[in-house]
């Protein structure tokens, strides 16, 4: 062969193997977790999720709707609840495999101000609550332990409507109108994820709100009896403010929100406290930018912070989800980087193991957040 074609080919499979290698540097430049997008036979409207453990899911949709899998997404059992086919399952809480507690938002005055309970897998459901009050628009619930709960409606008579509950959701009881914190004109939260109310360790509560001139935080030390609230540097508005709530210490929590009117508005979207809910203060907004409606927290091994012990912050990571797509923070929202694009409503995470929904029977799943920091890219002088 001559010498000079020798060359050639040479130089040729050279530059063959740099274009593969820098392929492979930027490709692990940008390749992060994603979903996996699961299969159903539903188009429902979903915004409720609650992972039990890695493999046991409850998620609370439209028309009455409530799904349910035991085999980590494998196959998933579609139930309607009877006599609820105008019901919206805003939020959903699991106890396990057999046991939930399903939020219905909606108007009480056209009957859709509902909670129900089941204790075998769904197969039958017992009406727990109903309200035909004027006004009243069911937002939320949590529960602390097996028996304790909470539920957070919209203001009536200009206070936030709460309702409790001593033996896991059979019976729910009013707090006293002078017990409910009082809103500001326009205040209330968003029924988007059931996540704008939260449980905490042993007793505490915390409501995110918008609707008024700021977003705030209620937060309470005694299962909802009393409370307390903080200001917020995030604007508000009818359509915009805090919508998703979460911690991982007795210090340390995170506030997503944004506008569902304008779902890619560039206005700061997280908030951050180390105290406890006393103060908050801007965080770094998330990639993508965006409505955020849930956040919740990834655990590298299955377990679940008790309230008491901080987690270990190099095992951990936060994970929000909202229409204009997720992000995952290592750092506890210091920097963000993005997961997918996906129009999620709500995440719930059973230690590594994730589960998001949205809209038309939008389910997906995750399994692990890359904890590994970006690589620089290649560059080849010519």
């Amino acid at each position: 062969m001559p010498k000079r074609l020798s060359n050639l080919l040479l130089n040729h499979y050279f530059a063959i193997f740099l274009i593969i290698l820098s392929a492979t540097c930027l490709s692990s430049t940008n390749t992060y977790a994603q979903w996996d997008i699961l299969k159903i036979k539903t188009v429902v409207n979903m915004r409720g999720v609650h992972a039990v453990t890695p493999t046991t899911c409850w998620i609370g949709g439209s028309s009455g709707t409530v799904l349910r899998t035991v085999n980590g997404g494998k196959s998933w059992s579609v139930m309607k609840v009877p006599g609820g086919d105008s019901l919206d399952f805003r939020d959903i809480h699991a106890f396990g495999r057999e046991t939930a507690v399903a939020m219905s938002a909606g108007l009480a005055e056209t009957g859709r101000a509902r909670i129900y309970r089941t204790e075998d897998g769904g197969e039958t459901w017992n009406l727990v609550y109903q309200s035909t009050q004027t006004g009243v628009f069911l937002d939320g619930i949590d529960f602390w332990n097996k028996n304790q709960g909470i539920c957070l409606g919209d203001p009536l008579n200009g206070r936030l409507f709460i309702l409790t509950t001593e033996d896991g959701g059979k019976t729910w009881q009013e707090l006293p109108l002078e017990n409910r914190p009082e809103g500001q004109p326009g205040e209330a939260s968003f029924a988007a994820s059931g996540t704008s109310i939260l449980a905490v360790g042993k007793d505490k509560v915390f409501i995110g709100t918008g609707g008024g001139k700021m977003a705030r935080v209620f937060r309470s030390e005694d299962f909802g009896r009393h409370w307390k609230v903080a200001e917020t540097p995030m604007p508000a508005g009818p359509t915009s403010g805090i919508f998703g709530l979460h911690f991982w210490s007795k210090k340390d929590g995170i506030a997503v929100g944004g506008d569902y009117k304008n779902i890619s508005d560039t206005t700061r979207n997280v908030l951050l406290t180390d105290d406890g809910g006393e103060t908050w203060k801007y965080g770094t907004s998330t990639k993508p930018l965006g409505l955020k409606e849930a956040v919740a927290i990834y655990h590298k091994h299955y377990s679940t912070w008790n309230g008491d012990t901080q987690i270990r912050s190099d095992d951990v990571a936060l994970v929000a989800v909202g229409p204009s797509g997720s992000s995952s923070s290592v750092n506890q929202g210091k920097t963000w980087i993005p997961v997918g694009t996906e129009p999620f409503h709500a995440v719930s995470f059973a230690g590594n193991v994730g589960y998001a929904v949205g809209g038309k029977g939008l389910i997906g799943k995750i399994e692990k957040i890359s904890r590994k920091k970006k690589k620089r890219r290649l560059v080849f002088a010519e």
